[in-house]
C-alpha cells in the first residue's frame, strides 16, 4: 500500500468572518491522482494554494512529504517548493516571455545548467506535453487555450516535480480538446511517476483522470475515497452533483 505524500489534518480556514474550512481532513497517496471536488465557494482552490503555501490557514498540519509545511524554516520551504510543479486555472503564463522563456523560469531561478543544456531541457518540455518545436518561440497572446494548458503544464514539469498541482485544467477547452488533456495527465503521471492533486468540476475528468477524491461541503470533507465510494453516499451535494441527469449520463457512458 502506498503511504500519503500529502496528509491534511483539522485545517480551519478563515477570511474575516468568513470561515471556509472548519476541520478539513485528508491524504493523498504517492502516485495516485487525486480531485478535489465542492460547490462554488467550498474551498478548494483555496485549500490547493494552501498546499503550495501560497495562503496559510488559521489552524491545523497539512504534511507534505514528512514536512508539516506551517512550521517548516524558509530552507525546507524553498526546497519543498522544488518538489512540486502547478497549473494554475487561465495558464498564468507571462505575456512579455516566450513560452520557452516561461519554460525555463525556474530552471534559471533554480538551477546552474549552461545556456546550451537549457535549451534542450525546454525543448523536451515542450514536446513532452505535445506542443511541436515552434511553439517555443511564440508568446502566449498567440496562443490557443488548449496549447496555453499545455504550455503551462511543460512549465509545470520543468524541474522534474515529485508532484503537480492543476487546478481546474481542462476548464475552458471543447470537449476533444479536454479528454486529450486528460488523457496527457494520465501518461505523464505512469511515464513521469507522479502524484497529481486535482481541482476540477469537469465530471469527464473525474471519471478518465482520478483515483480518489475529497468533496468539500459544510466547510469540511463530505466523503473521501474512489468514485464508487463517493457515489454510495447520502449526502445531497453528492446526490445533485453525481446522481443529476449529467452525472448518470455520464456514468452510462461509462460503463
Amino acid at each position: 500500500m502506498n503511504s500519503p505524500i500529502i496528509t491534511v489534518k483539522n485545517v480551519v480556514t478563515q477570511f474575516g468572518l468568513n470561515r471556509v474550512h472548519d476541520g478539513v481532513s485528508l491524504h493523498v497517496d504517492q502516485g495516485e491522482i487525486y480531485g478535489l471536488l465542492g460547490g462554488s465557494g467550498s474551498g478548494k482552490t483555496t485549500l490547493l494554494k494552501e498546499m503550495i503555501m501560497l495562503l496559510e490557514p488559521k489552524a491545523g498540519e497539512i504534511t507534505i512529504l514528512g514536512q508539516n509545511i506551517l512550521t517548516s524554516s524558509n530552507k525546507d520551504k524553498d526546497y519543498l517548493r522544488r518538489q512540486w510543479g502547478v497549473l494554475f486555472q487561465n495558464g498564468a503564463l507571462f505575456s512579455s516571455l516566450t513560452v520557452a522563456e516561461n519554460v525555463a523560469i525556474s530552471l534559471k531561478e533554480y538551477t546552474d545548467i549552461p545556456a546550451y543544456l537549457l535549451s534542450d531541457i525546454v525543448s523536451m518540455k515542450i514536446s513532452m506535453v505535445g506542443l511541436p518545436p515552434h511553439v517555443g518561440s511564440l508568446y502566449p497572446a498567440e496562443l490557443s487555450g488548449g496549447m496555453i494548458k499545455r504550455a503551462s503544464l511543460a512549465r509545470a514539469l520543468a524541474m522534474d516535480p515529485k508532484l503537480l498541482f492543476l487546478d481546474e485544467p481542462t476548464s475552458g477547452l471543447d470537449p476533444v480538446g479536454a479528454a486529450a488533456f486528460d488523457q496527457l495527465i494520465l501518461q505523464l503521471r505512469d511515464m513521469l511517476e507522479l502524484t497529481i492533486v486535482m481541482v476540477t468540476h469537469d465530471l469527464d475528468s473525474i471519471w478518465t483522470t482520478v483515483d480518489r477524491l475529497a468533496v468539500l461541503g459544510d466547510k469540511k470533507v463530505i466523503v473521501e475515497g474512489t468514485l464508487d465510494d463517493v457515489n454510495r453516499s447520502e449526502h445531497p451535494d453528492i446526490k445533485a452533483f453525481f446522481r443529476g441527469k449529467r452525472g448518470l449520463t455520464r456514468m452510462q457512458n461509462g460503463k
